[in-house]
């Protein structure tokens, strides 16, 4: 299993919740392309937040609230 693979296969992604890892991790561990990939194929959401990729791990809409 890779690295992308075991970071899709936690709980807080079966639950629709939130998953989170730095940049760099993911640059050392994999790509971002092969992030968006992933991220884009099960109709989730990506955000880019400070030094973090934070996945939202439901199909819902998605709104910025200031």
């Amino acid at each position: 299993m890779n690295w992308l693979s075991q970071w899709f296969s936690a709980q807080q992604v079966k639950k629709g919740g939130i998953i989170r890892r730095k940049i760099a991790s993911v640059h050392k561990n994999s790509s971002r392309k092969a992030l968006l990939r992933e991220v884009r194929r099960r109709g989730f959401h990506l955000i880019l937040n400070g030094d973090q990729y934070v996945v939202l791990c439901n199909k819902g809409t998605t709104r910025i609230l200031r």
